[in-house]
């Protein structure tokens, strides 16, 4: 039976991570309300403008619902997405679900212009990874796993049941990523 996940549908490039997901087999359903997020086994949080989707959740009354389902169930948050499941966000400060152990600078590599497409490797094998006005994981908590490094910053992470790539797996063909988030729902 397929594992029904949610995808953050309020800003940002959902719909190709929800692509990804079918193709990796799963289920899914785009969510905007604390309804639709009981639906769903985990979530993925895309990329995006953080500070924009920042005010999408608080608007949509998600932000507590959110902190709640990141609880007990997984949470994947790509780019923006682990700008928000981030312990400390610098370059501002700003507020975040704070389900992670992992401090975090917005826009580290860069602007728009700076985005790049690279090679990393992962503990599982090589993957393309697609940076975009990326974030770099700044600090990782003890509770935390580096699963992949770029130019040596942490740039997929683990804590127990939440993962975070601060590059968008969504844009490749490759479903690696997302295989590793699936296969972290019970």
């Amino acid at each position: 039976m397929a594992k029904r996940v949610g995808v953050l549908a309020l800003q940002g490039d959902f719909q190709a991570h929800q692509k990804a997901l079918e193709r990796a087999g799963a289920e899914v359903v785009q969510v905007r309300t604390p309804e639709e997020l009981r639906d769903v086994q985990g979530l993925v949080i895309p990329g995006g403008e953080s500070t924009t989707m920042l005010r999408l959740l608080q608007a949509a009354n998600l932000m507590q619902p959110l902190k709640e389902f990141g609880k007990t169930k997984p949470i994947y948050g790509s780019c923006a997405g682990a700008i928000l499941l981030a312990t400390d966000v610098i370059n501002p400060e700003q507020a975040s679900l704070q389900l992670m152990d992992i401090g975090v600078q917005r826009n580290g590599y860069g602007r728009q212009l700076d985005s790049r497409v690279v090679q990393i490797l992962t503990d599982t094998g090589e993957i393309e990874a697609v940076f975009i006005r990326a974030p770099i994981i700044v600090r990782v908590g003890k509770d935390a796993r580096v699963l992949a490094r770029y130019n040596g910053d942490p740039v997929l992470v683990e804590q127990g049941r939440h993962l975070v790539s601060t590059f968008h797996p969504e844009l490749t063909d490759d479903t690696h990523v997302h295989q590793m988030f699936l296969d972290k729902i019970a």
